[in-house]
């Protein structure tokens, strides 16, 4: 057989050539997305910024959210959600009821309770800082009568101090809520502190850290149940009484204490769980939680406009370099790959600094206000993902503008 001629193979390798796709392999797709935008870099700094904004806004509702949330789970896992209580409620004609002096008693017969303990308001009696302050400049400080184990069954802690015993709740000793004592001027529980409480001079044995579950213990003045029957003419009715129950039983004791409180009148005993209020509270952040994310979203939103503007206008700009692409060889598909690149890197660029942006202030915040910081995988990884897709969304039109230019247009654009 007869090799074939040279000037036979000239056509073959024509037809090869023109047959053969051209590509544009994904690094030279990231090298050409990224030389678009080196040569802009304010443009593509402001650009990125409207995005990292939104992103930013995002993480740090989520962040904030979260890292709140677990705040609040962790304070109530060390306070506990077993803690009922109770609470005299209105007789039938719509007067104020009162709950048996032996309520504590019967309450803690139930089984599954662990501790009981009670508080009475003491109306007719103030405190002040000394004797010569006017009357009625009580400085809403209630004063109320205390069981010696308030302490334990309710959660508190003392900021200094020590809490009534047996000893001293049948003298004039008193313990400050953390509230109460800022308003009454003490710092410190010591020997020479001492309060005017009911035309007489106690002195302050202790204060109180602020108490989530009991928050009216933080406004109050507390002293010794056979103090107060002594000396302040207390009749001896508590007014709040504080059930510790094992967690299992919550539910169970919850009603029937009630009818344990006040057999007679059950219908005009009040039950409460104090956790319920923190619950309620955590319902409302989480409403605020979305709002605000709401907010981030319209904050994105207006980020990519500006990406889909920015990429709008480069297309403009650099007509005749697509139009000197297309002449050496680029096809459309090349062309849209290129600003969809341009624009991916664009969004994912803000994303990246928006989310580093959102995690370093959830931290500082969290650290601000004590909580653990908490920023979600899920929070991080869903504000890129959606950079991406606004990005993409903001690249196709300019795209598919750049795609449809003609080489002999995009060469003789002014």
């Amino acid at each position: 057989m007869n090799a074939p001629s040279a000037s036979g193979t000239r056509p073959l390798l024509k037809e090869a050539a023109v047959n053969t796709p051209s590509r544009l392999l994904p690094r030279d797709l990231i090298r050409v997305g990224t030389a678009g935008l080196r040569t802009r870099p304010l443009r593509v700094f402001l650009s990125a910024l409207g995005i990292a904004i939104g992103i930013a806004a995002m993480v740090c509702v989520v962040g904030i959210a979260s890292s709140s949330r677990e705040s609040l789970n962790r304070q109530l896992a060390a306070l506990g959600t077993n803690l009922l209580r109770v609470s005299p409620g209105q007789t039938i004609n719509g007067e104020q009821s009162h709950l048996p002096a032996d309520s504590v008693a019967m309450i803690g017969r139930i089984p599954p309770v662990t501790s009981a303990t009670a508080t009475a308001s003491l109306a007719d009696v103030h405190v002040y800082r000394n004797d010569r302050i006017p009357a009625i400049e009580t400085g809403n400080v209630q004063v109320a009568a205390a069981r010696t184990n308030l302490l334990d069954t309710v959660g508190a802690q003392l900021a200094s101090g020590a809490f009534l015993n047996d000893a001293t709740a049948q003298y004039p000793a008193v313990v400050l809520g953390a509230n109460a004592a800022g308003r009454l001027g003490v710092t410190d529980a010591s020997p020479d502190t001492r309060v005017w409480l009911g035309g007489q001079w106690f002195t302050v044995v202790g204060v109180l850290r602020p108490v989530p579950l009991a928050p009216e213990l933080d406004f109050a003045a507390l002293v010794g149940w056979p103090e107060a029957v002594a000396h302040l003419q207390f009749d001896g009715y508590p007014t709040t009484v504080y059930t510790r129950t094992r967690d299992e039983a919550v539910v169970a004791v919850q009603a029937i204490l009630a009818a344990t409180a006040n057999p007679e009148h059950p219908n005009e005993v009040r039950v409460s769980r104090p956790s319920d209020a923190l619950t309620a509270k955590q319902a409302t952040d989480t409403t605020l939680t979305a709002l605000l994310l709401g907010l981030g979203g319209v904050a994105l939103l207006v980020g990519g406009v500006g990406v889909a503007n920015t990429m709008v206008i480069s297309v403009l700009e650099r007509r005749p370099e697509v139009g000197l692409r297309r002449s050496l060889g680029a096809t459309r598909g090349h062309i849209r790959a290129q600003f969809l690149a341009e624009s991916l890197l664009l969004s994912a660029l803000g994303g990246l600094g928006g989310a580093l942006m959102g995690i370093i202030v959830t931290t500082g915040y969290a650290a601000y206000q004590d909580w653990p910081a908490v920023v979600p995988l899920w929070a991080t990884a869903g504000a890129i993902a959606a950079t991406l897709l606004i990005g993409g969304c903001a690249g196709v039109y300019p795209a598919w503008q750049a795609a449809r230019l003609s080489p002999t247009e995009a060469l003789t654009a002014p």
